[in-house]
């Protein structure tokens, strides 16, 4: 049973009021820990501070909600009933290039350590003052902005694709992705106008083949073709694979 305050008293009196809604490239935050209390008042205040917000009860909420959604960040408490915070980092970190910033009442440096072992790109402990926690959360996002040289919104047509954010809005509506969705399209986004070979992006695919990647790309046409049947923008290079253009 947790008996540390997770967070000083301040908590309540630094959310600033805002009732504008959160711009669309404001980043989204994913916060892992089994107290409700302690969830609440960090949405309350990230989402004040400008952040979007998801909370996830414990690891497998956190993967379920990972499915469906992009994440800037994962705010991620280690001691949780089931499956431990530390194991949940170790396997995202082998996974997908998600910030994580461990959140903790362990004080112990072996504690720190595995954390650090984790891949883990922070690491805070409870009790925090929470201007201190953003300052982390702004320095570890900053950390992970695009490289130079890499455009940050691809569009095409009607649907821009944010390499940063792995989101796919189509008139300002965001349309889902799956992971591996996700990586397909940050595979070509950082290769426009270049065929990418399909034993490349099956290389890719842990579990799948070049005939997989065919009916991947079929559906992620119709995500962001006007005419899946006769794309404009994701299209086949006999021979090759396949070839991104964009506007």
């Amino acid at each position: 049973m947790k008996t540390q305050p997770v967070i000083t008293p301040t908590m309540n009196n630094s959310t600033p009021a805002k009732c504008e809604p959160l711009p669309d490239n404001a980043p989204h935050i994913l916060i892992v820990d089994d107290d409700q209390k302690i969830r609440t008042l960090l949405a309350r205040f990230l989402t004040g501070n400008g952040f979007r917000v998801t909370t996830a009860a414990d690891a497998a909420a956190a993967r379920s909600a990972m499915r469906g959604l992009a994440f800037d960040l994962v705010l991620l408490d280690v001691m949780m009933p089931g499956e431990s915070g530390l194991t949940l980092a170790r396997d995202l970190k082998a996974t997908r290039p998600v910030p994580i910033c461990m959140l903790t009442a362990l004080t112990e440096t072996e504690d720190r350590i595995l954390g650090l072992e984790a891949g883990v790109d922070d690491y805070v402990s409870k009790p925090f003052e929470p201007r201190e926690l953003l300052l982390r959360i702004r320095n570890i996002l900053r950390r992970g902005q695009a490289p130079a040289g890499v455009r940050d919104d691809i569009r095409m047509g009607p649907c821009v694709f944010n390499l940063t954010r792995g989101e796919l809005k189509r008139d300002e509506e965001s349309i889902k992705l799956t992971e591996r969705e996700r990586d397909m399209m940050r595979h070509f986004a950082q290769r426009i106008g270049v065929p990418v070979p399909r034993h490349e992006l099956a290389n890719d695919e842990n579990t799948g083949s070049e005939r997989a990647i065919d009916v991947q790309i079929n559906r992620l046409r119709r995500k962001i073709e006007s005419d899946p049947s006769n794309p404009i923008y994701l299209q086949t290079v006999r021979g090759k694979g396949y070839i991104l253009y964009t506007d």
